[in-house]
């Protein structure tokens, strides 16, 4: 079978957890349980500073609260080696462990391949990170979920540079794409790239199958072993584990050609790394480096995604795209997207090759060797001046194939650098069903409303007679501002749902075309059919953009 095909469902990889032992699996997750190994838990027994502190990645505030918690209450004894152990990554005695966790004990971490001894003593330090994970149920309690998630220990919890088959835990992209997607039922979701399976486990929890893909064994070793770990959290039989995840070993959109899905996420290796000549595999960082050169990982996933999306599929991923001097950011985006596909690109940030390669030489600590940084943050500044690059940026994708053929397709590319709502998926998601609206009525016999959150900030001059600067402001969402001309507000102004854009429209036409405009100064040369034309138009780009909706029928 070609690897690309490879059906993943070994439980026993060199160097990562095994999944393959369930008594094992189920003492563990009991014993976590029992401890309060939970997000709250952890908060609870840390306290809001140092907690907040290993967030960033700073271990010595959690460290001295362990300490102290340790000394002063036995009942925090438990817990705080727990922590120790692995968020903290600070060796423990045996003794300690078998107290803390007496179902599996010390013994059964060895075996799982969570923990190994510490050379010349009886000291047991962590061989990989295991870390609370969770999110909050919906509002009528339904959705939530606490697990724990598996991965190889980070920079701040090591020496030296990390290993080039290195599986990511919990990171700021990784949790960025959650809160980017939109959650809705489908019955096959894709997580390409699936890392130690974050994205996994959300479609777990709105999609019927999952197919989780990566290019690492090991990584796919740590989704086995997670998934498995969480199985009655993520309702997952771990005996019939197929019924609901397909683990796939194999390079990009590879193992699932031929296949669609209704539902894509997608955390690539998106980074933007030099290449040299003669390179292998083994010298790149699999977890954020594809193998291609410049941001052409990303253009393939762009161009490739439609093929493996059934009718009315989306796609939604991260990236990184190359600016060249002189170009609109947008320019080469906008390129890769194939005829017919709908497409959002959103750009959340962008820096210049400097702060690009320091910010990626950091990330897998190869600073610690000042001449390796030295040469390799060079050959970074050489290789984006090759294709004469003066930025890099960075944001979200949405893909969609049209559920009909020859249907319109849109596509907006737009920067959003200041703080937006999160989780920001289901904003986006209401902004295609907005767009789907559009696409579906006249605009003319909408009947709108202004949406709760939008409200109107007006500026002038003091003892000007009328504002010189109206301005409409989203509170929520992707919160926009929008400029408003004095006719448009006019319009909003009349949004109670009563009279249809069309008849609003109209009024105004007959105050201006009447010799005054509503401001009362009279307008000359008035154009009606323009102006009712240009109104409508801007009215729609409100309803696209959720300042003012369809009113219920």
């Amino acid at each position: 079978m070609p690897k690309s095909l490879y059906e993943f469902t070994a439980g026993n990889i060199p160097d990562a957890p095994r999944s393959d032992l369930p008594e094992l699996l189920t003492a563990l997750a009991a014993d976590l349980r029992q401890v309060d190994y939970t997000l709250d838990g952890v908060a609870g027994l840390l306290g809001e500073s140092a907690y907040t502190a290993l967030n960033r990645d700073q271990i010595i505030p959690a460290l001295l609260v362990a300490e102290r918690a340790e000394r002063r209450d036995k009942g925090a004894k438990a817990l705080a080696a727990v922590v120790r152990l692995w968020l903290l990554a600070e060796p423990q005695p045996s003794e300690s462990l078998d107290a803390a966790l007496p179902g599996i004990r010390a013994a059964g971490l060895q075996e799982l391949g969570l923990v190994e001894p510490v050379p010349g003593g009886s000291l047991l330090a962590a061989k990989a990170d295991l870390r609370p994970y969770g999110w909050d149920a919906n509002e009528d309690g339904s959705g939530g979920a606490e697990l724990w998630v598996a991965s190889d220990l980070a920079a701040h919890q090591q020496e030296g540079v990390l290993r080039h088959d290195h599986v990511l835990g919990i990171g700021q992209a990784s949790t960025t794409l959650v809160q980017t997607t939109f959650r809705r039922h489908t019955k096959r979701a894709l997580d390409l790239g699936t890392g130690c399976g974050i994205q996994a486990f959300h479609l777990l929890h709105h999609c019927e199958h999952v197919t989780a893909t990566d290019i690492s064994e090991r990584a796919l070793a740590f989704t086995r072993f997670n998934i498995l770990l969480n199985a009655e959290a993520l309702s997952v039989d771990p005996a019939r584990l197929e019924d609901r995840v397909s683990l796939r070993l194999g390079s990009l959109l590879e193992p699932v050609a031929g296949e669609d899905f209704g539902l894509v996420v997608s955390n690539p290796p998106f980074v933007i790394t030099p290449r040299s000549a003669g390179e292998e595999t083994s010298g790149q960082f699999t977890y954020r480096d594809g193998g291609l050169p410049g941001d052409e990982i990303v253009a393939a996933l762009v161009a490739g995604l439609p093929a493996v999306l059934a009718p009315g599929g989306t796609a939604q991923m991260l990236g990184n795209w190359e600016v060249p001097a002189g170009a609109a950011w947008h320019e080469r985006p906008q390129g890769w997207v194939p005829d017919g596909v709908d497409a959002w690109f959103i750009q959340r940030e962008m820096v210049g090759p400097e702060e690009y390669a320091e910010t990626w030489l950091r990330d897998a600590s190869e600073g610690r060797d000042r001449q390796h940084y030295r040469d390799a943050y060079a050959a970074y500044l050489a290789d984006f001046e090759s294709r004469n690059v003066a930025g890099i940026g960075f944001g979200m994708v949405l893909l969609r194939r049209p559920v009909s053929p020859g249907q319109a397709a849109f596509n907006r590319f737009e920067e959003i650098t200041y703080p937006i709502e999160q989780p920001i998926g289901p904003h986006l998601g209401a902004a295609l069903e907005r767009q789907d609206w559009l696409a579906a009525n006249n605009i003319s016999e909408a009947h709108l409303l202004v949406a709760d959150d939008v409200t109107e900030e007006r500026h002038q001059r003091p003892g000007a007679e009328h504002p010189g600067v109206i301005l409409l402001r989203q509170g929520a969402g992707l919160r926009r501002t929008n400029l408003l001309s004095t006719e448009l507000a006019g319009f909003i102004s009349a949004c109670d749902g009563d009279l249809s854009a069309g008849q609003i429209a109209g009024a105004l036409e007959a105050l201006l075309g009447g010799g005054g405009d509503v401001q009362g100064t009279g307008e000359e040369g008035f154009d009606a059919g323009s102006f009712r034309s240009g109104l409508l138009t801007d009215v729609a780009n409100l309803v696209r953009d959720g300042f003012l909706i369809p009113a219920a029928d």
